[in-house]
């Protein structure tokens, strides 16, 4: 019995430092999440800097652009961004998130800082595809590092987490670069931009583990789960739901980065500062509401709510409240404020929980790289085509009203997909049902 005792005394010492290494895993994912949050930040900021520098009359003079010019330099960016999609997202799914992911940006810092040196039009184009193109590993590395890490009930928070950088992202880039403009000069944001890329790439290095997945030469295997046939991907109703609803948001959301100061400067008559101001009040309700809306749909979930039923709602609910940005035309000035606020601010509730839906609910985890890029590509077509389309229709119309109308079309189209596609029976993996005691 002295044996026996002996033999069991260790077992409580290994529960307790099984228990530690479990919390301090999941306390080190998360730091992760912010981590990947705090990248898009940078990104996001540099894509809205290029907005507001379009604003200057001076930057236009010099340059000689006519409104079209402006909505081609704008969508630069995404020239390259949108090839690169598929491809990138099939690097993450073979060879995993960390290195693929440190390589690009540390690319993409350099870049970022050359480009604050630029003379030329034809430079600063050039270096705004290069961006694109290291940027291109960006939202398949991150999606995929969240679908491989966190269960169904958590992902649409760390999803939330991660979508409020892209939202303080634009609302921090415009105020910030039109104080740089207005204190130094445009060049001052993309240098700073790039060296603050570089130091990000230290805790990346640090705290990211090694995800390279084991991939045999009989039967390619990503942590224990057979690979997804890319043929299945193409023909997949949730596969080409989020494509469509992905570029709906995106559209919305990229004219709101390119073209919404020049509302607010040209149309609204507010200053360069005020600008920046109604821009980040605008973005940080939409990750205020992100946010709330992915913790919201995880506590549902977690309750024993449908996962597709609670995240589709949202998503819904996001695109419907969004089209008040028609109201911002027709107010008086400072309602038209509020609801351009409002419109941006809802679209919130589909930040994350649409991401959640269309890239970890209804998908296999090995198909997530890929699957992004899908995604990417629809991310890029809207980045393409909302300034430019913007664009067009501004000067074909002379009115703000045009490029309005198209994004309220966009917004319907979206609410119609989600209804049609994005349905349980649809979905590529059995749906993760949680008992209301497994929520607490």
């Amino acid at each position: 019995m002295s044996t026996k005792t002996a033999a069991s005394e260790p077992l409580p010492d290994i529960a307790q430092e099984a228990r530690s290494k479990s919390a301090t895993s999941d306390a080190r994912k998360w730091v992760v999440v912010i981590l990947l949050g705090f990248g898009a930040v940078i990104a996001f900021t540099s894509r809205m800097g290029i907005g507001v520098t379009l604003t200057l009359p001076s930057f236009v003079k010099g340059f000689h652009l006519s409104n079209v010019d402006r909505g081609v330099l704008n969508s630069a960016f995404f020239w390259v961004f949108a090839a690169l999609q598929i491809p990138t997202g099939w690097v993450v799914d073979r060879f995993g998130v960390k290195r693929p992911y440190a390589i690009s940006f540390f690319f993409w810092g350099v870049v970022t800082m050359v480009t604050g040196m630029t003379r030329t039009l034809p430079e600063l184009i050039t270096l705004r595809v290069l961006t694109g193109a290291f940027e291109s590993i960006i939202m398949p590395a991150s999606y995929s590092w969240i679908r491989k890490n966190f269960e169904e009930k958590q992902s649409g928070l760390a999803l939330g987490i991660y979508m409020l950088g892209t939202k303080i992202g634009p609302a921090l880039g415009a105020p910030a670069a039109a104080w740089l403009i207005m204190t130094f000069n445009w060049r001052v944001l993309y240098i700073l931009l790039g060296v603050i890329a570089l130091l990000w790439l230290i805790p990346w290095l640090l705290l990211a583990k090694p995800d390279a997945p084991i991939v045999t030469k009989s039967t390619p295997v990503v942590q224990g789960e057979p690979l997804v046939p890319f043929s299945k991907l193409l023909v997949s109703p949730v596969v080409w739901g989020g494509f469509i609803v992905n570029f709906c948001y995106c559209y919305f959301v990229f004219y709101f980065m390119t073209w919404m100061p020049a509302f607010f400067v040209e149309y609204r008559h507010l200053s360069l500062s005020k600008m920046g101001l109604y821009t980040f009040f605008s973005f940080a309700g939409m990750g205020i509401v992100n946010i709330a809306a992915g913790w919201s749909a995880d506590w549902l979930i977690g309750r024993g709510r449908n996962a597709v039923t609670v995240r589709r709602t949202f998503v819904i609910v996001a695109f419907v409240i969004s089209c008040s940005e028609m109201l911002a035309m027709h107010a008086s000035p400072n309602l038209a404020l509020f609801w351009s606020v409002v419109s941006l601010s809802a679209l919130g509730l589909a930040s994350g929980n649409s991401l959640a839906l269309c890239r970890v609910t209804l998908i296999s985890r090995t198909a997530v790289g890929r699957v992004t890029g899908l995604a990417g590509v629809s991310t890029a077509l809207a980045g393409v085509s909302s300034p430019i389309l913007s664009g067009w229709l501004l000067q074909k119309t002379g009115s703000y009203q045009g490029p309005m109308q198209a994004i309220w079309l966009f917004q319907v189209v979206a609410v119609v997909t989600c209804v049609v596609l994005l349905r349980e029976k649809y979905s590529m993996v059995p749906i993760t049902k949680y008992s209301r005691a497994d929520g607490k």
